[in-house]
């Protein structure tokens, strides 16, 4: 009997029982939030996506359609850089950090027991994958492709959904980290 108690985890005699740390609770719901995860970055990739096949078919060579007086505009152009069109010539290396990136996301997802974590590596999943697929599938070539943009705000750089997502994602990401929060749902404080 002392045996099978020592198994499941009861005390063999009263002094241990007072000794042992009590074990933390089984964590559920991992399926969920991986689900979550992956829920998140298809509904984010397929709005990037949607929304760039009708920029393309109905702005690209245009006039911008301006939304809130000069404020804000829909103006179609290619990026072959990252943000505020920086680094133009290294187009090969933002495709390999977004691929790096969507491969760390999915690794990442076996020890995911948080909600918002779900939700933050979502957003940065959908849009990594949204915007390696213009860097696969559009022109020049393949990896080398440039990046649909469209939304233009007046004195800031010409953006895309996928760049939304990615920057939701990882302002979610710092908020929880500041938190203490960790995608395996624990909690520390520094």
């Amino acid at each position: 009997m002392a045996e099978a108690e020592r198994i499941i985890g009861t005390p063999d005699t009263p002094e241990d029982s007072g000794e042992r740390a009590q074990a933390p609770a089984p964590r559920t719901g991992r399926g969920r939030r991986i689900a979550v995860l992956f829920a998140v970055a298809a509904f984010a990739y397929a709005l990037d996506l949607g929304s760039k096949l009708l920029v393309v078919a109905k702005l690209e060579h245009h006039a911008p359609i301006q939304l809130v007086g000069d404020l804000l505009e829909l103006h179609a152009i290619r990026n072959p850089g990252a943000a505020f069109g920086f680094g133009a010539a290294f187009t090969i290396i933002f495709t390999v950090i977004a691929a790096a990136v969507i491969v760390v996301i999915i690794r990442l997802a076996r020890k995911l027991y948080s909600f918002p974590w779900a939700v933050a590596l979502g957003l940065l999943l959908g849009g990594a994958l949204g915007n390696l697929t213009d860097r696969i599938f559009r022109a020049p070539g393949v990896f080398q492709g440039e990046v649909v943009d469209f939304i233009a705000p007046r004195g800031f750089a010409v953006f895309n959904l996928a760049d939304s997502a990615i920057v939701c994602g990882g302002i979610l990401i710092v908020l929880l980290s500041f938190r203490g929060l960790d995608p395996d749902g624990t909690v520390h404080k520094d």
